[in-house]
């Protein structure tokens, strides 16, 4: 290593932008972004199944050619992460030694888990449990549904889709880019994470090409969840109130909660993370905790207890057999769910994962791995087992519409409701959540992408804000009204497909970081001096 210092670099952040119409941006990475959305969009419109069918190909083929990386990926990021939690390299802080967190614990959690979880947990805790129990679609590690092993492994089985392989992603990402943005001052920008690696050449046509790819996995995947969000929401609205009962109906239906969704988040944006994404997260998980507490009092308080144990015995059972991607007997289910999900999740880990950055100056490393790593998981578990829990109790003992089953799986959490006092109030409440959800989302999505399409800069103008949140809405109302499910599924696939690409990024990372990590470890020892640093580096 040469004498000079690693992150010396003469890039400034914002150098390649330009300042039109009130708004900063970077060139070439929001004009080739913002071209490549319309592109998408006109094209899905004007030809929706031939999208559908040629997305849904490449999705295919993706997770059938290439489960090995995505499921081994995902095993290295859990064990690097948990790696660092007890290494010294977990006493470095973000930001510097002397930095200071800039929100509480509670405000920065309940940030973190609202852009990262929250819709999910909403929409799949009853119906993904229920699903792999009844064999809906697929029984996982081949177990004969409908019997009491298939209960506890489809509640394994649901934890480990949505435990610590998840938000091991998000972690990796979060940190990286947290690490070189506050501790070595460059762009807050996926392509900073690459800079121990190439140095200056990220701020050329390699990091436009890595940012340009985030701004659309960001796009693309919270406009397919505000897409597939609105049906549930649509869905409740109509299973309580008969709102929206023909198909007519439920697309005005759709289409309306998304335009409320949109223009709540744009009100949001403008106010900025204090006066926006951190007062609406700190309601979601007000709002969470409260139904969450009813479920468990209302409901059948002492097998749910029962049901927490069963879940984390399961999930550490099975923890292995599932992450392995040969040997298995249920090669079907390992491939439309587990490697699935894990496209899913890495396609959406540069939205997360920045906004997760942007949020957690002044954590240690050690904090920050246990916060968005450990603290989750413990806390998925209790809503799984609550929420899952209900479900199959209420399905093996023949107890309302779940004794049938999954029909319509968008339905499944006010199903399990109805059985439970107050059903019409709580089942309203659960639409809330998913809304407020959605808009929190919406929110932490337009932040991140004002971020990459300004060069980095965390203070993009409002105008740009306001750009982004009222596309993120326009491309899944247009795209839902006019294309219908075929539209919607297309986009999603397109999201799942960046996965690949994606997983080779995140891999790259976790060297990158370890680097990173190592040299400001030696700065930290050598009492806060880059000369000093420098110097141990070289020798």
């Amino acid at each position: 290593m040469a004498s000079e210092d690693l992150y010396e670099t003469d890039y400034e952040i914002g150098q390649d932008n330009i300042q039109k119409f009130g708004m900063d941006v970077h060139n070439p990475v929001f004009l080739i972004s913002a071209a490549l959305v319309l592109l998408f969009v006109v094209g899905t419109l004007l030809v929706p199944d031939w999208a559908q069918s040629v997305f849904q190909s490449a999705r295919g083929w993706s997770i059938s050619n290439f489960d090995w990386l995505f499921l081994g990926a995902g095993n290295i990021f859990v064990i690097f992460c948990l790696v660092l939690i007890v290494l010294p390299l977990g006493k470095i802080r973000i930001g510097g030694q002397d930095a200071k967190p800039e929100f509480s614990t509670i405000s920065w959690f309940a940030m973190l888990f609202a852009a990262g979880m929250g819709i999910g947990l909403m929409f799949w805790s009853v119906a993904e449990p229920l699903g792999y129990y009844t064999d809906w679609y697929g029984t996982p590690l081949g177990v004969e549904p409908n019997t009491p092993e298939a209960a506890s492994t489809a509640m394994g089985a649901t934890m480990f889709h949505w435990g610590l392989h998840p938000w091991a992603i998000y972690a990796v990402v979060g940190l990286s880019l947290a690490f070189f943005t506050y501790n070595k001052g460059l762009p807050l920008t996926i392509r900073s994470a690459f800079y121990p690696l190439i140095q200056d050449r990220s701020w050329g046509a390699f990091g436009n090409l890595v940012d340009v790819v985030a701004v659309l996995a960001t796009l693309f995947g919270l406009a397919t969840s505000l897409g597939f969000g609105a049906q549930q929401a649509a869905g409740g609205l109509n299973y309580l109130f008969g709102i929206g009962g023909d198909d007519a109906g439920a697309m005005t239906t759709e289409v309306a909660i998304i335009i409320a969704v949109t223009t709540i988040a744009v009100f949001s944006v403008v106010r900025g993370l204090d006066g926006g994404v951190k007062l609406l997260s700190n309601i979601n998980m007000a709002i969470a905790a409260a139904l969450l507490a009813f479920v468990i009092l209302a409901g059948p308080t002492l097998a749910i207890f029962s049901w927490v144990g069963t879940t984390a015995a399961a999930y550490i059972e099975n923890i292995v057999p599932l992450s392995l991607w040969f040997g298995r007997d249920d090669g079907s289910f390992m491939h439309d769910w587990t490697v699935f999900y894990w496209a899913w999740w890495i396609s959406w880990s540069p939205f997360v994962g920045m906004f997760i950055a942007r949020v957690s100056k002044g954590r240690t490393v050690r904090q920050f791995i246990i916060a968005v790593l450990l603290v989750p998981t413990m806390v998925t578990l209790v809503w799984m087992s609550t929420f899952g829990g209900s479900g199959l109790e209420q399905a093996i003992a023949g107890t309302g519409a779940l004794a049938e089953g999954i029909g319509d799986y968008t339905l499944t959490m006010f199903q399990m409701l109805a059985e439970l006092p107050l059903a019409t109030i709580t089942s309203v409440i659960a639409i809330c959540l998913v809304l407020v959800f959605f808009i929190t989302s919406s929110d932490s999505g337009s932040l991140v992408i004002d971020s990459i399409t300004a060069g980095g800069k965390v203070d993009a103008p409002v105008p740009q804000r306001i750009f982004w949140a009222v596309i993120e809405g326009v491309v899944a109302g247009v795209l839902l009204f006019v294309g219908g499910e075929a539209a919607l599924s297309a986009l999603q696939a397109a999201a799942v497909t960046v996965g690949l690409p994606f997983t080779l990024v995140l891999l790259a990372m976790c060297v990158a970081l370890y680097l990173g990590l190592q040299h400001e470890w030696r700065y930290v020892l050598n009492g806060g001096s880059a000369a000093s640093a420098s110097a141990a580096d070289a020798e």
